[in-house]
């Protein structure tokens, strides 16, 4: 027995608050680099996604960036560069600028301080 799911319609919303919450869709380095924001039991965070390149984030508050997939190269202030692969996590102090450089794509999740 074969069950059909009837196909979902997508439309763009008017206005943003019939979504329910308030997620923002940000979007860096000409859309390389994308997140959406929301609150977790920690607090601030966006989850992400970071395309092959290199780029320079800076920071105003303290910031914890875990690895979800993939690997990123990472060259925090003062520092050499490190590769972070899946399930490790680093933290950047605030207003502090920091490198990273994908080969391929990595997902990520960042707790904001």
């Amino acid at each position: 027995m074969v069950i059909s799911i009837p196909r979902r319609q997508w439309r763009p919303l008017e206005n943003p608050a019939e979504a329910g919450g308030l997620v923002n869709h940000n979007v860096y380095f000409e859309g390389k680099v994308q997140s959406l924001s929301l609150e977790t039991a920690a607090g601030k965070a966006t989850v992400g996604v970071i395309t092959p390149g290199t780029y320079a984030f800076s920071t105003s508050t303290e910031e914890r960036m875990v690895i979800t997939s993939g690997t990123l190269g990472v060259k925090l202030p003062g520092g050499d560069w490190q590769q972070m692969a899946e399930g490790k996590q680093f933290i950047v102090a605030a207003n502090q600028t920091f490198e990273v450089e994908a080969k391929q794509d990595v997902s990520y999740i960042c707790y904001y301080k």
